[in-house]
């Protein structure tokens, strides 16, 4: 007899229907979640649909329904800082957070997600890569040797990285950013769409360019 486990997810916008479909996904493979739907603190979705699936309320109903793991799906790049702010404020132990793992990603044997974090279709981790708590890795991204990614970041759709980069805790990766080996990449900076960064981007900056140079600090955190 297969076991499945209680899912809810935080967030209804884009990056959370994306790993709604990676849940389905799963099941295709392996009945593995029973996904109830979505927790969201915008009062006018509540008791919609969204793909399919209900938004049931807002996001303290975590704690109502103790027995199910937790995903929070929530951020863009106009405000990335959110994901963190949820878990921050939700005060849940990590045991109570999923990890989603696309079946069509692929993941080296040596390579570590932690708890929270969601990897979609196409990702790939090479050998020894490690993804923290509350990452989101987006359809195509490269993650080579050695690549640590920290909690919070966000790693958008077709990033690359050669290896050993460092990325720091909450740091925002746009599309088709290519990343140098061995460079670190600042706490909660920004490294714009299709950017080229061939140096260390410090904390708290948003980087953008070919190759990629300084544009302005973060506004806020």
């Amino acid at each position: 007899m297969t076991t499945t486990s209680e899912l809810l997810i935080v967030g209804a916008g884009g990056f959370a229907r994306e790993t709604a479909q990676a849940v389905a996904a799963i099941n295709a493979v392996r009945p593995t979640w029973r996904l109830h739907g979505f927790l969201d603190d915008d009062p006018l979705l509540h008791g919609r649909r969204v793909d399919g699936l209900p938004v049931i309320g807002g996001t303290d109903l975590v704690h109502s329904l103790p027995n199910a793991h937790v995903v929070v799906c929530v951020g863009n790049p106009r405000n990335y800082f959110t994901r963190a702010r949820i878990v921050e404020r939700l005060d849940l132990p990590a045991d109570r957070y999923a990890t989603i793992v696309h079946p069509s990603a692929d993941l080296s044997a040596d390579s570590v997600i932690g708890p929270g974090s969601v990897l979609l279709a196409q990702a790939v981790l090479t050998a020894a890569a490690t993804v923290s708590a509350h990452v989101a890795v987006m359809p195509h991204a490269v993650l080579t040797h050695d690549v640590t990614v920290d909690d919070f970041a966000t790693i958008a759709s077709g990033v690359r990285f050669g290896g050993g980069v460092r990325v720091q805790r909450g740091a925002y990766l746009g599309s088709g950013a290519l990343i140098r080996e061995q460079v670190k990449i600042g706490a909660w900076s920004q490294v714009g769409m299709g950017s080229v960064v061939l140096q260390d981007v410090p904390d708290g900056q948003v980087w953008v360019g070919n190759p990629a140079r300084k544009l302005r600090d973060i506004e806020t955190l």
